[in-house]
């Protein structure tokens, strides 16, 4: 048998590993479900021991059942980001890690680093404005909220940081992570802003910067017990789990893009240069010399999970049927999917959904459809904006779980007016992490591709008119409510329910 490379993803719902050949071909795969917690509106979080580790560690142990001793040659990590959980000397989490985007605590950070720096000068610095997404005011935030658990604090981590520094003992984090650290992460220099570093963070350490791919050691003696590896199996780094989804399905060239279905939507589009853009994410890449623009929705998928729920739980089948027999524009059904607050480009924590026009007419294939087409008037806003920043896709690669069945990839490329590609393989960021564990040890060039696509979805122009008058009112709506909204979102956030709640 050929040597075999083991990459694993950590997601906001699940852990999954892959074991696959340097051909790409898959060996084995196993899968671990995980919740996140909300402690209260706004907050989201996940245990890094029992999940992030403990998950990994066993996903290890399960994929090594199917390979001979010292078959698997190296290993790689991806995960969701940017996080922060922060440990102590020995990098043991001294709380829960705090996640990306949809939590929403550091907005008074947030306020207080723009206000403190200006806003064109931390755009300018760091290629993206102050967001949730930014962990630099979920630092400040630990700093001023949690004095003691800062003063115990001797490292922070983020995913796939914390689970690279299991395996092998070493304190890095890749650039392309470190560049959704704003403002602590400098994209013109590939470096730290080590004065901006000195100001929110004192003198806790900074990790070591390498590229995704990189190995950086081998697995110690405790790391290899834990996982059923032998000891010294090459580790690669591994980067935020959409990157590595985007790398695993082939976007890599300047003006690819992979629209992610997920929990969330996202999509990335890959640069020849930095363009900084107020309203995307200007981050770098998963190799040198090929920075992204970048935008996330704070739902997608766990906005049609809602609906499911909410609607007796029928299988997705069906209410994909249902929805199918429902006429584009559902009938005069219009559905803001901020449920979560939102993220790019509109970055507003305190969003909300609306949904406009409701008749006792409609039915929960309206419902259904509403959320589809809502979220596919989302992605035609962030789609325009990385052309007019970036320049024209020239592809764009569909992946994720929402790809499936055809009508929601259909109705996107409708409210789009753009045709979508889909790759053979759509196993996720498992798959990437593998890939570039393959490059890093050197056994495939690194030019290396292992999907193909095979796939279109075309628009159907029939529906243009329809969707470009919906997706006129959609954008209108959310002006429209957006004071009531808000109001009503500040009486969520004083109320503290264990049950509330932000997905991914």
């Amino acid at each position: 048998m050929p040597e075999l490379l083991l990459g694993v993803d950590v997601g906001t719902g699940s852990t999954k590993g892959i074991l696959t050949t340097p051909a790409g071909d898959v060996v084995a795969v196993a899968t671990r479900h995980h919740q996140m917690t909300s402690p209260r509106t706004g907050r989201c979080e996940m245990d890094a021991e029992s999940v992030w580790w403990d998950e990994v560690a066993s996903v290890c142990r399960e994929l090594a059942l199917h390979t001979r001793a010292g078959q698997i040659a190296a290993v790689c990590v991806s995960g969701i980001g940017p996080c922060l959980v922060p440990t102590d000397a020995q990098q043991r989490a001294l709380r829960p890690a705090i996640l990306y985007g949809i939590d929403t605590r550091a907005t008074s950070e947030i306020d207080a680093l723009n206000q403190r720096y200006g806003e064109a000068a931390i755009v300018r610095r760091t290629g993206q404005k102050l967001t949730t997404q930014s962990l630099g005011p979920k630092l400040l935030w630990l700093r001023q909220h949690e004095p003691e658990i800062w003063a115990a604090t001797r490292h922070w981590f983020g995913c796939s940081s914390f689970v690279l520094t299991r395996m092998t003992g070493e304190y890095l984090l890749d650039h392309q992570s470190a560049s959704q650290c704003g403002p602590l992460y400098d994209v013109e220099t590939g470096d730290w802003a080590h004065d901006w570093v000195e100001d929110i963070v004192g003198d806790l350490p900074m990790p070591r910067l390498v590229w995704p791919g990189t190995v950086v050691g081998g697995l110690t003696p405790e790391a290899a017990a834990a996982t059923g590896l032998r000891v010294g199996t090459p580790v690669a780094a591994g980067t935020v789990d959409a990157w590595a989804e985007a790398f695993s399905c082939g976007v890599r060239r300047p003006n690819d893009v992979m629209l992610m279905y997920g929990s969330t939507m996202f999509v990335i589009q890959v640069l020849d240069e930095i363009r900084p853009h107020p309203l995307l994410w200007t981050t770098m890449g998963v190799e040198p010399g090929r920075p992204t623009l970048a935008a996330g929705m704070s739902t997608s998928g766990s906005l049609t999970e809602w609906i499911r729920n909410l609607t007796g739980g029928a299988p997705y089948a069906q209410l994909v049927a249902e929805a199918a027999a429902v006429p584009p524009g559902s009938d005069g059904l219009l559905l803001l999917p901020h449920f979560a607050g939102e993220r790019a480009p509109l970055f507003d924590p305190q969003a909300r959904g609306v949904i406009a026009g409701l008749s006792l007419r409609h039915t929960r294939g309206h419902l259904f459809r509403a959320a589809y087409e809502g979220i596919a008037f989302g992605v035609r806003h962030i789609l325009d904006l990385l052309e007019e920043a970036g320049g024209p896709a020239t592809a764009i690669t569909a992946v994720g779980g929402g790809t499936q069945g055809g009508l929601w990839t259909q109705i996107v490329s409708d409210v789009t007016g753009r045709e979508q590609v889909l790759p053979t393989q759509t196993i996720g960021a498992s798959y990437g992490s593998a890939l570039l564990a393959a490059i890093g040890t050197g056994l495939v060039p690194v030019e290396t591709d292992w999907t193909s696509k095979v796939d279109k979805v075309v628009p159907d122009h029939a529906n243009a008119a329809v969707y470009d008058d919906l997706y006129t009112r959609y954008r209108a709506l959310y002006s429209a409510t957006l004071e009531e909204v808000h109001g009503l979102a500040a009486l969520q956030e004083s109320t503290v329910d264990p049950q509330d709640g932000c997905a991914r």
